[in-house]
């Protein structure tokens, strides 16, 4: 391969390698066995450059190796090391085949149906039919109480809005770090969404580090506008991080999938 080409390849998978990385964590469970599989399509695109042709949208063809050394493996999903995420993952049972990598393409992920179509192999009517399906089936498996941890108060209520839409109670909204700790220690949560940096300058990683030494097997939903900043392979990293500007179906899709596996991964710093 021409060295310019080289170039121009790993730029490319550098630029989709993060999302590449979160999608792989969401789908298989935790952050060690996800990054087990982006390995695996760094290691197939640097055999056969090729695959990342087949598609017209590079990011597409990258995502499609995923799926493709995922799906070809079993489709497996990390063996859980709480009870809690024990039971959680025994639900996947009930889910419809294929339904829940749908949902996260869509609405975590960003791409459209015609594009989850192209990167599991499937119409784009049966995609769709696919991502309305899990949405279904998650909401109606679990319910929670939910701590915001968001110090923009648009941004907060409507946050709120979209929780308590989906049937479940928020606790508080937090504005700070030590608001955060206090709502926790007074009202447990069963799920943590929050922002990564809040009104006092404090850090959303933090309070959430702090609240998580209190309690054990609470999942955590990150939203941030730089999910960058989490997303660096050096240290444990949140299994589910939503981008801001968000939209309500990727909120939904997060929570239920957030309160579906009861697995996310402490961080530090």
């Amino acid at each position: 391969m021409p060295e310019q080409d080289t170039v121009d390849l790993s730029a490319m998978v550098a630029r989709h390698l993060p999302y590449l990385r979160r999608y792989a964590r969401a789908l298989t469970g935790n952050q060690s066995s996800g990054d087990r599989y982006a390995v695996a399509v760094l290691e197939s695109v640097v055999a056969d450059p090729g695959l990342l042709r087949r598609q017209d949208d590079p990011k597409v063809a990258l995502f499609s190796v995923l799926h493709s050394i995922w799906s070809s493996s079993g489709s497996p999903v990390a063996e859980a090391d709480t009870g809690i995420a024990a039971a959680a993952q025994a639900h996947l049972a009930g889910l419809t085949q294929n339904s829940r990598e749908a949902l996260l393409l869509n609405t975590i992920e960003g791409f459209s149906l015609n594009d989850v179509a192209a990167i599991m192999g499937i119409g784009p009517e049966e995609a769709g039919l696919l991502v309305n399906t899990a949405l279904a089936e998650m909401e109606a498996t679990v319910a929670g109480a939910v701590l915001v941890i968001e110090d923009e108060a648009i941004i907060a209520m409507d946050i709120e809005a979209i929780v308590e839409g989906m049937g479940h109670r928020v606790t508080a909204n937090a504005r700070t770090h030590a608001e955060a700790v206090a709502m926790a220690a007074a009202d447990r949560p069963d799920l943590i969404l929050a922002d990564i940096q809040l009104a006092d300058n404090s850090s959303g990683v933090e309070a959430v580090n702090d609240i998580l030494g209190q309690f054990s097997a609470i999942p955590v939903i990150f939203i941030t506008a730089f999910p960058e900043r989490l997303l660096t392979g050096e240290r444990p990293e949140p299994a589910f991080l939503i981008n801001k500007p968000y939209t309500e179906e990727q909120v939904r899709s997060a929570v239920s999938q957030a309160l579906f596996f009861c697995s996310t991964d402490t961080l530090h710093g």
